[in-house]
This record gives structure tokens, C-alpha cells and sequence, in this order.
């Protein structure tokens, strides 16, 4: 695992992502939980998650930087997970047919031996086309829905269904970019170098 960063998570998505800045990445999917807390802002639920994931898989790795992340759909002050199964998936589109929500990213970077850590929360505003019953009803019988936040995929084919976003397109796609690489960089985890980005052991 030396000069490698660690995800905490399975998602392919936000892999790539990462992938794409070249850096070397290893997974390691968290085993946390993702419960909800009566009372908690949409802002701590995704923090509380993606420190307790960055934390559960930093235990395993202390001396490499970890990278856990949780993302959600928030609209009318109900936080969307993702849906179990196609009925779930339909009643989330139903309720974000024609209507703006917000998708929220936390991430938390960790080396617990170097005590090192960061974390915080991006919001993007994302408008949704008014979908009809025969579009909802084939997309949710797509595979898609299943493992999004919201039971959608932005960078797939749930592409048609969005009208506008205001904010980071990386952060609906699962990990704002940006301000990740900022935060390695501010961390002392990622170098910058003629030769692209590397990481500091």
C-alpha cells in the first residue's frame, strides 16, 4: 500500500474519479452502517458517514491516507438514500420529477499515523425534467437506480432526465473533485510535480 491512496468505498464512480487525476488508488469498502439520526442536518449525516468510513478502514491501514466519502439526495427535508428495489426507486423519481434538489457529498481524508484529517461537505443544486409515467417506469427497470443516491445516475443513463445543475458536476457523480484534491494537497498528501501529482508517503 505504500504511495497509494485508499478509498473507503466499492463505488466504481468515484474510483474513476480519482483515477482520473492518476493517482494510484486502492479500495477497501467500508463495513459502516448508513443510518440515519433523527434531528441531524443533511450536512452532518454525510460528514458523520464519510469521517466514520475514512475512520473504520484507516483502523485497518493507520499508515496510509484514507478517503471516505457518503453522498445523498435532500429535497423537501427529506434525506434520498439509495433505493432497495425498483418500487423505492420509483417513488424517489416521482418525487423529484420536475422539481430542483440538492445533492450533498461529505468527505473526510485520514492518516491516523501521521493524525492527520479533513473533511467537509459540497452541495449542488440539480433540476429534474418532469418525467413521465412511462419514463419512470422504464428507467426504474434499469439496473442504475439501484446503487445511486436518489436511484439516478448523472454520468449515465439518467443523463436525459436532468434539465440544469448549479454547482459541482463531480459531487452528483459521488466525490467533489476539487475540493478533495484541495484538501489532499492543503494535507500534505499529494504533491504536485512536473510529472503530474504524486503521493508523499
Amino acid at each position: 500500500m505504500k504511495d497509494r491512496l485508499i478509498l473507503a468505498s466499492s463505488s466504481p464512480r468515484r474510483y474513476e474519479l480519482l483515477k482520473q487525476l492518476g493517482l494510484k488508488i486502492d479500495m477497501a469498502p467500508s463495513m459502516v452502517e448508513e443510518n440515519l439520526i433523527f434531528g441531524e442536518t443533511p450536512e452532518d449525516h454525510v460528514i458523520r458517514l464519510s469521517d466514520a468510513k475514512a475512520s473504520e478502514v484507516g483502523e485497518r491501514f493507520p499508515d496510509c491516507w484514507v478517503i471516505g466519502a457518503d453522498t445523498i439526495v435532500y429535497i423537501n427535508n427529506s434525506i434520498l438514500g439509495k433505493p432497495k428495489n425498483r418500487d423505492e426507486a420509483i417513488k424517489m423519481l416521482k418525487k423529484l420529477s420536475g422539481r430542483e434538489h440538492w445533492v450533498i457529498t461529505g468527505f473526510s481524508i485520514q492518516n491516523i499515523k501521521k493524525n492527520k484529517k479533513a473533511h467537509d461537505s459540497i452541495k449542488t443544486a440539480v433540476k429534474m425534467k418532469t418525467l413521465s409515467p412511462v419514463e419512470i417506469d422504464w428507467y426504474a427497470t434499469t439496473k442504475e437506480p439501484f446503487d445511486k443516491a436518489g436511484g439516478y445516475a448523472i454520468q449515465g443513463i439518467g443523463a436525459f432526465m436532468i434539465e440544469s445543475i448549479q454547482g459541482s458536476y463531480t459531487n452528483v457523480v459521488g466525490l467533489p473533485l476539487c475540493e478533495v484534491l484541495e484538501a489532499l494537497i492543503r494535507l500534505g498528501a499529494v504533491r504536485i510535480s512536473e510529472c503530474g501529482l504524486r503521493i508523499v508517503p
